[in-house]
C-alpha cells in the first residue's frame, strides 16, 4: 500500500481528470419535475419523439438539449366582442383550463413551440364565440346562458384537438351588453313592475267593490229579516231591547268611573205607539178594548 501512495504524486493530471469525469456525469443528467414531460432535441438529427417523465433523465452534453413541458392545467381568460342574433354588441368573458397532450409533444414543440397555449386560443376562442353567439339573441343568452356555455365548451374543445391541446374546463365568467341595450331592459322591466302594480290595484278596487254590493245585500236582507221577526212576534224588539241594555251595562261596569244607570241610559223606556198589552193582544188576535169617556152634561139654569 505505501507503494501505491508513492506512485499517486507521479501521475500528473490526476485531479483533471477527475474534475472533468464528475463534470461529464453532471451534464449528462438532467431532472424533471412533478408535473412536467422532456422532449430532447439532437444537434444531428433534430426532434426525438421519445417523451421523459418525471424524475433523473440521461442527456448528451452538447448533442442534447432537454426541452421540458409543464403539463398542468393552466388557466387563460379571454374577453371577446362579439354580436348577437338580433345584432346586440355582447362583451363575452371565458376562461379556458388548457394542457399540452403528453403523447404529442414533439408535434407541439415543432408547430408551435413552448408558448403554444398564446398562440392558438386567443384566435380559436374569439372564433368559437362569433359563431356560437350569433345563433341566439340578446335575451336567449341571458335566459339561456347555460346551454351557451355548454356550445361554447363543445365547439372549443374539437378546435383545440387539432392543435393536441386539452381543454379541462370552459366557462363563461362575464356577459355584459351595450349601455343602451342595458338601459331599455332596464326600462322594459320598470314598465312591467308599474304594469303589474296596476293590475293588483284594479283587482283589489273590483274585490273591494264585490264585498260593498255583498254587504249592502246583506244589510239589506237583515233589515227585511228584522221587520219581519218584528211584525210576527213582539217579543223579539224586547229581546233587543234587553241585548243592548246588557251591553251598555257591561261597558259601563269595566269603566273607572262610578254612573249610575237609569231606565232612559238603558233604552228600556222606548215604547212602541201601542202598549205591550196591546202588542200581545194584536199578536192573539184579540181585538183591544177601548175605553170612553162619556161627555159631562152641563145642566141648563
Amino acid at each position: 500500500s505505501s507503494g501505491i501512495n508513492a506512485e499517486w504524486p507521479l501521475r500528473p493530471g490526476g485531479g483533471v481528470v477527475l474534475l472533468g469525469g464528475g463534470m461529464l456525469i453532471s451534464n449528462s443528467l438532467y431532472t424533471v419535475d412533478g408535473g412536467h414531460r422532456s422532449i430532447l432535441f439532437s444537434r444531428l438529427g433534430g426532434l426525438k419523439d421519445t417523451v421523459y417523465k418525471e424524475g433523473l433523465n440521461f442527456k448528451v452534453p452538447w448533442l442534447h438539449k432537454p426541452i421540458i413541458y409543464n403539463i398542468r392545467a393552466t388557466p387563460h381568460r379571454t374577453t371577446s366582442l362579439t354580436g348577437s342574433k338580433d345584432l346586440q354588441t355582447v362583451n363575452i368573458s371565458l376562461r379556458v383550463l388548457s394542457r399540452p397532450d403528453p403523447n404529442n409533444l414533439t408535434t407541439i414543440c415543432r408547430r408551435l413551440g413552448l408558448d403554444f397555449n398564446d398562440r392558438v386560443l386567443p384566435s380559436i376562442v374569439h372564433e368559437t364565440l362569433k359563431s356560437v353567439v350569433a345563433q341566439f339573441n340578446a335575451s336567449q343568452l341571458i335566459t339561456q346562458r347555460q346551454s351557451v356555455s355548454d356550445l361554447v365548451r363543445e365547439e372549443l374543445i374539437e378546435r383545440a384537438k387539432d392543435f393536441h391541446i386539452i381543454l379541462e374546463d370552459v366557462a363563461i365568467t362575464d356577459l355584459s351588453f351595450s349601455p343602451q341595450y342595458t338601459q331599455a331592459i332596464e326600462a322594459k322591466q320598470v314598465a312591467q313592475q308599474e304594469a303589474q302594480r296596476a293590475a293588483i290595484l284594479v283587482e283589489r278596487a273590483v274585490q273591494e267593490r264585490r264585498q260593498k254590493i255583498v254587504q249592502a245585500e246583506g244589510e239589506t236582507k237583515a233589515a227585511l229579516l228584522l221587520g219581519e221577526a218584528i211584525a210576527d212576534n213582539s217579543g223579539y224588539l224586547k229581546l233587543r231591547r234587553i241585548t243592548a241594555a246588557k251591553t251598555i251595562a257591561e261597558t259601563m261596569a269595566r269603566s273607572q268611573n262610578k254612573t249610575y244607570l237609569t231606565s232612559d241610559s238603558l233604552f228600556l223606556n222606548i215604547r212602541d205607539t201601542l202598549g205591550d198589552d196591546d202588542l200581545y193582544k194584536e199578536s192573539k188576535g184579540i181585538a183591544p178594548v177601548q175605553v170612553r169617556v162619556a161627555p159631562e152634561v152641563v145642566p141648563e139654569a
